[in-house]
């Protein structure tokens, strides 16, 4: 299970966590889609996690998760694929993922729109490169090739999307 993130510990995180192709068949959305749970649902996550970490095939799954905001990148930062806001989430004692937040697809005020502290649910595409290298992304409202499932975040009761 992937633990707090380093930079709270006065090391600086880099790096784009990004997913860039959909490891699952466009048939296979709809059920995954029907998977995913209706409300925040952080045993689902986990269990998801602990599958991947023990070698099963990594495919980016829909999540439904919710936590408390332990940690944030002050500034966006820019990639080729456009501007990201990246927040971690605890989601059990000494449990976080990292949420990235395609800025530029979504519906919210100028980033940061979240704050240590914050209580968040987050709605998005879980993939898992490797045991360092996981997070949610597709948090936003829209669709596509890629993934067909919106998303969205809801800080403190306003969901942004």
């Amino acid at each position: 299970m992937l633990p707090f993130p380093s930079f709270l510990r006065g090391v600086a995180a880099t790096g784009l966590l990004c997913a860039l192709a959909p490891s699952i068949a466009p048939a296979a959305y709809a059920q995954e889609a029907a998977s995913l749970p209706p409300h925040c649902d952080n045993h689902d996550f986990m269990a998801k996690q602990q599958a991947f970490e023990n070698g099963q095939p990594k495919t980016d799954v829909p999540v439904h998760i919710c936590g408390r905001v332990i940690a944030l990148s002050p500034k966006a930062k820019r990639t080729r694929s456009g501007w990201h806001g990246y927040f971690y989430v605890a989601v059990a004692p000494n449990i976080s993922i990292r949420i990235v937040s395609g800025l530029d697809e979504m519906h919210a005020p100028a980033w940061p729109w979240v704050s240590k502290g914050d209580q968040v649910e987050v709605v998005g595409r879980y993939y898992f490169d490797s045991y360092r290298r996981q997070g949610i992304d597709w948090i936003h409202w829209g669709t596509g090739r890629s993934w067909p499932i919106p998303g969205y975040v809801i800080v403190n009761g306003t969901k942004y999307d």
